[in-house]
Formats: structure tokens, sequence, C-alpha cells
């Protein structure tokens, strides 16, 4: 019992004591002034008494008992609200997932399609069932088997068959006290193993790790850079984890203190020095004096110890956690997806237009060449491009945008660049006199290419520019569409549909002049 309900009671008591003393002697007078009746005095006694006895059965009543229930229901009360944090995540996990679900509607690609959408159903699945999914990670040679083998036989609790060998490892099936939930706990393949099948299966065993609410990175020794860095990597999504320094039966007190000195080191700003364990899963047995062979028990209860305390702690946090973060990065994946399916259509649309801008300036040739002269098609192709992204554009609103990056091209000097550029690698390519009309098409096309490209990368970022604005964005797609493997394939593509046509229209305008003239027409 409480203090401040002792103190309570003890007031209480001494409150209705003195009431009583003072109804025995208000009640005393009144029973010898009825004392001529006995009969009256005894049932105002017997009353007296049944008042007394009730009103401390009501007060211990309310100390005892009503308290008591209301500090429970306050307990209750902060237990559902502490379950409620993870129900939260639980809840943003979902909706994560439909927005996914809402994502994958969107790509084109059947394959990638059913891939995001069976990773969906798998994330649903580990969302119901609520397992919490142990997963010990690193190379062949550490002894990641052996530390399972030993966690299975000293785990609190019972343990269950294997639940199936597959390619990426064997995975059980426990309970620990004190905790609802189903424990998964899956030794995976080695990483740094050689060969194409190695690389295989180390890609395998990256996924589960991925996947992993409590990681076991199991080592035997100092960390090395090929194991720190795919540590560091789980670690910086988010992965909770802790070293494991396995087969300290095979180093002195002294170097397992150093290793475990530099382990914490290394490790610092991402795994807690207390999540550093040191281990002996398998220990070397040993040649009595007596000649008979001793096989020492492992020893992995400071690991076993520091389990318990983190599942039981933050098993739930641990498992929502990792659905979320695992409908994040599908929810990613798809998002890049898309992506790359938006950019191949709008790649389409912006070669279909820097062709038909080549043509409208091939057949009305100007003194110079003004992406001006060609706003009503970049408008257009703008409004298209807009559209692949979500955005509703009207043509009004495209011609603005046209003309604004129109000026920037020109303001920066690109328009006499690629004249330059071009007119060059033309008369490379063809070995000829390239009349006006020719070069001016095919530049007008680069232009509008490089307006195209750079309203991809508008659009791709929710229309906005950028901390770099409109001029940044030009420039680097002038950089980039100005290679030397990009222009000449350009080029390629431009004789075959500007300066051909050109040149075929031209002879056979000069075949029929001819013609005219030998008929006197």
């Amino acid at each position: 019992m409480s203090l401040s309900r002792i103190v309570t009671l003890i007031i209480g008591l001494i409150l209705i004591l003195g009431l009583s003393l003072w109804l025995i002697d208000s009640l005393s007078r009144l029973y010898w002034q009825l004392s001529y009746s006995p009969l009256l005095g005894n049932l105002l006694l017997l009353l007296l008494i049944v008042l007394i006895g009730a009103l401390i059965a009501v007060f211990v009543y309310y100390v005892v008992v009503i308290r008591s229930g209301e500090q429970r229901s306050r307990r209750r009360k902060k237990q559902r609200q502490q379950v409620q944090i993870p129900a939260v995540k639980s809840e943003a996990a979902s909706s994560t997932l439909q927005a996914v679900k809402q994502q994958v509607a969107q790509i084109q690609d059947e394959v990638a399609r059913q891939a995001l959408l069976s990773k969906s159903r798998e994330i649903e699945a580990n969302l119901a069932r609520g397992e919490i999914q142990v997963v010990v990670f690193g190379t062949g040679s550490a002894g990641k088997t052996s530390l399972v083998n030993a966690i299975m036989g000293r785990m609190v609790g019972r343990v269950d068959a294997p639940m199936g060998t597959t390619t990426v490892g064997e995975t059980y099936c426990m309970r620990l006290k004190g905790l609802e939930r189903k424990i998964l706990i899956t030794d995976t393949p080695g990483i740094l193993e050689a060969g194409i099948a190695g690389t295989e299966r180390e890609q395998l065993a990256r996924e589960l790790a991925t996947s992993a609410d409590l990681l076991l990175f199991v080592v035997d020794n100092d960390l090395r850079r090929s194991e720190y860095e795919p540590l560091r990597a789980l670690a910086e999504i988010g992965k909770r984890s802790l070293l494991v320094l396995n087969k300290t039966d095979l180093y002195a007190e002294e170097d397992k203190e150093a290793i475990l000195a530099r382990l914490r080191q290394r490790v610092r700003g991402f795994i807690a020095a207390g999540d550093v364990v040191a281990v002996s899963a398998n220990p070397q047995p040993a040649q009595l004096e007596t000649g008979e062979i001793f096989q020492p028990e492992p020893e992995i209860i400071p690991l076993l110890r520091r389990m318990a305390a983190i599942l039981r702690a933050e098993g739930e946090d641990l498992v929502a956690d990792n659905i979320l973060l695992q409908s994040l990065r599908l929810g990613e994946e798809a998002r890049k997806l898309i992506d790359a399916q938006r950019r191949r259509q709008a790649d389409k649309i912006v070669e279909r237009y820097q062709w038909i801008g080549a043509g409208v300036v091939s057949v009305t040739p100007l003194p110079v060449v003004d992406l001006l002269a060609t706003a009503a098609v970049n408008a257009q192709m703008v409004v298209e491009i807009g559209r692949v992204y979500g955005c509703e554009l009207n043509m009004e609103r495209g011609r603005e945008l046209a003309l604004s990056l129109a000026k920037t091209i020109a303001g920066l000097g690109i328009v006499k660049g690629a004249l330059e550029l071009l007119s060059t690698a033309l008369q490379l390519n063809i070995g000829t006199f390239i009349i006006g009309r020719a070069i001016q098409g095919v530049t007008a096309a680069y232009l509008t290419r490089i307006a195209g490209k750079s309203f991809i990368e508008y659009f791709r970022n929710d229309q906005d520019w950028g901390d770099g604005g409109m001029t940044e964005v030009v420039q680097r797609q002038f950089q980039l569409n100005r290679r030397d493997e990009f222009i000449k394939d350009f080029v390629q593509e431009a004789i075959a549909r500007v300066v051909r046509p050109l040149t075929e229209r031209a002879e056979l305008v000069e075949e029929d002049q001819e013609r005219r003239l030998g008929t006197g027409d």
C-alpha cells in the first residue's frame, strides 16, 4: 500500500473516531432520557453501532477498493497509450502502402508492376503477423551458424522446428518470455564470398538484412573495410543492430578487450557501446590432464541478455519502424520506376517536337535562328510534357514558359554556340557546303531539344527550377548535349530528317526549272 493511501486511511479513521465519540455522547444523553423505556434505549444503541460500522465499511471500501481500481485503470490507460505509439506507426505504414499501390497502378511495365505488388503484399502480411525478424549477418568465416545454434539452444522460451531451408539461409521461430510476438531468427549466407554464386548469395543476404527488425552483425576480429561499409550502410537506413564479436575463446583476455575497444571506437555514432557484445558460440575443445577432451559450453549469455532487453523494451517499435521503413523504400522504388517511365515518354515528346521545329524553320528560313520563331511549337511541347508529369497547363501558360526559356537561351549565347557547333559538324559529315536553311533547321531542332530537356527537369522537380534557377538548368543541358558522342548521332539523324529532304526538294525544283526552260514554258 502506498504512503499516500496510508495517510488518507489514518486521517479518515481519526475523523470517524471523532464523529463517533460525538455521536456516542449525544446519543448517550438521549439514551438516559429514554431510560424509562429499555426497549427504545437498546434500539437506539443498536442503531448507533450499525451507523458507525457502516461509516467505517464505506470508508475502507473507498480507500482500498475504489482507489486501487482507479490506479489500475490509470495504469491500463497508460499501457494502452504506450501501445498506441507503434499502432500509429503501423497506420502510417498502411497509409504508405496504399499510396504505393496507387503509384504501382501507374507503372506500365507489367513485370515491374507485379514485382512491386508482390513486395507490397509481403509487407502487408508482415504487418498483419507482427513477428519480430532477427537476421544474423556477416562473413562466412565469422561463425554465424554456430551463433544461431547456440542461441537456439539457450534462448529462454519454446523453440519451434526450422521453418525450412531456402537459398538465403535457415529460419527458426521461437518465443521469448514476456514478449507476445513470435521471433524469427534467420541465418544468412556469408558476405564477401568469391565467384558469381557467392556474389548472388551476398545480394540475397543483404536483402534479408535490409528487412530485419534487429540485425546481429557477426565478426571474429576487428572490422575490415569490406565489413564496415555494409554495416554502416544498414545503420544509415535505420537498422537496429548489435555488433557481435565471436570466437573470443581464441583470444587472451587483454586481446579481447583491445578488440572490443577498437570495435566500439569504429562504430561510434551509429552503434552504442553497449550494443557491441563479445561471445564464444562454439568454443574450441580442450584436452584435460587426464587425456580426455572437454567441450566448453557456448558463452553467449551477454548477447542473450542484450537481445532480450532490446526485444522486450523496443520490440513493438522495432516492428513498426521496420514496416514503415520497408513501405517507404518500396514507395521510393515505385517513384523511381514512374520517373523513368515519365522521362521516356517526355523524351519522345521532345524528339518529336525538335524535328517539327526543324521543319518549320527549314520551310520558312529566317535571317537569325531564334526559338521565338517556333514559340507555338515549343508551347505545345511544354503543355504535353507537363501533362506527362500530371501538370495540366493551357496554351497561354505554355507559351509564357516557352518564351521565357527562349529568352534565357538567347541571353546565354547558346544560339550562337549551337550554330557554330552544328555548322562545323554538318560540313564535316557531308563534305559539301550546306545551304543556310538546312543549318537553321538543324540548329532549331537542337535548341528545341535543349528547351525540352530543361522543361523535363522543371516538371520532375514539381515545377521548380531549383536553387540555380532556369539559367543553371539550361547551361547544364547545353553541356550534356554538346558532347561528341551525342553530336555525332544527332547530326546523322539531322542529315536524314532535314538535310536530305531539303536537298531532294532543291533537286526536284531545279529539274522542274530545267524542264520548263527546255520546253519554253
